[in-house]
Order: structure tokens, then C-alpha cells, then sequence
């Protein structure tokens, strides 16, 4: 897809609708269920990036007439539509929302809200799914129904 997306043949509008039907619901597949701390949040945020610079290209600065690569924010103005970050979060939303009307003996309800039975390791606990939940639910500022 590097060539596709760097061809000078497409418009950018193509290449953004390629980014956005093909090559995100890939790199997205199964998002649902990523546990996502602030560390592991930059690599979605990096591989975006780096596409969006492919398909907007370099750019020439008019003092030193010099390429050069797009900042963060001039590929946010450009690409209009919510980060990747965000899409993650959104997705995770809507997959706890179908979890929660679940039946407890299905699987992925099972696992949401099972507690297991063997003893706790020493340390502090792991992050959890159900903790990544409660943090996106605060920065969206809804409460935490049903999640205690």
C-alpha cells in the first residue's frame, strides 16, 4: 500500500478514502479488546501519522525553500476526521455497551465480570480491560454505571 498511497497518479482525497476503507478497519481489527495504557497509545498514533504523511507528502517551507515532513498538528488541520486514539476508545464504548446487556454465561460476559479463583499473585494488580473502560469513561466525562 506505500506505493499506492505515495503515487502522485491519485488524488488525496482517493488516498485518504483508501486509508479509511481499507487499510484502518485492518489495523483496527479487534481494537475492542486492546488494553491501551498511555505508552501503548502512541503506537496507533505513530503508524496514523505516518500514513497521513504518505498520502499528504512533504511540504515546501517558503523562507528556505526546503522540504520538509508535515508536524503533528498541520496533519490534524489537514485529515478531518477524529485520531485514531479516539476511533479505539469510541469502538471500546460501543463493545462494552453490548457486553453489558449480556447474558452472564456468554464468554465475553464471562470474562468482563468473572472473578477467579485461584490466589493473587504478589504486587500490584495488572491493568485490566474493565480499568481501561473506567479510564475512557471519565475523560468522557460519563459516569461509571454499572462498571462497579
Amino acid at each position: 500500500m506505500q506505493n499506492l498511497l505515495s503515487s502522485s497518479l491519485l488524488s488525496k482525497n482517493v488516498k485518504i478514502k483508501i486509508y479509511r476503507t481499507i487499510i484502518l478497519p485492518v489495523a483496527l481489527y479487534g481494537c475492542e479488546t486492546w488494553l491501551l495504557t498511555l505508552r501503548e497509545e502512541r503506537g496507533p498514533r505513530v503508524f496514523e501519522n505516518r500514513v497521513l504523511r504518505r498520502i499528504f507528502r512533504p511540504k515546501k517551507d517558503e523562507v528556505t525553500e526546503e522540504w520538509r515532513k508535515l508536524h503533528t498538528e498541520e496533519l490534524t488541520d489537514l485529515y478531518s476526521s477524529p485520531n485514531i486514539t479516539w476511533v479505539i476508545k469510541s469502538r471500546r464504548m460501543r463493545w462494552v455497551g453490548h457486553v453489558a446487556y449480556m447474558v452472564e454465561r456468554r464468554g465475553a460476559c464471562m470474562v468482563l465480570v468473572g472473578k477467579p479463583e485461584e490466589k493473587k499473585p504478589l504486587g500490584r494488580p495488572r491493568y485490566r480491560w474493565e480499568d481501561n473502560i473506567k479510564l475512557d469513561l471519565s475523560g468522557s466525562g460519563v459516569g461509571e454505571h454499572g462498571l462497579d
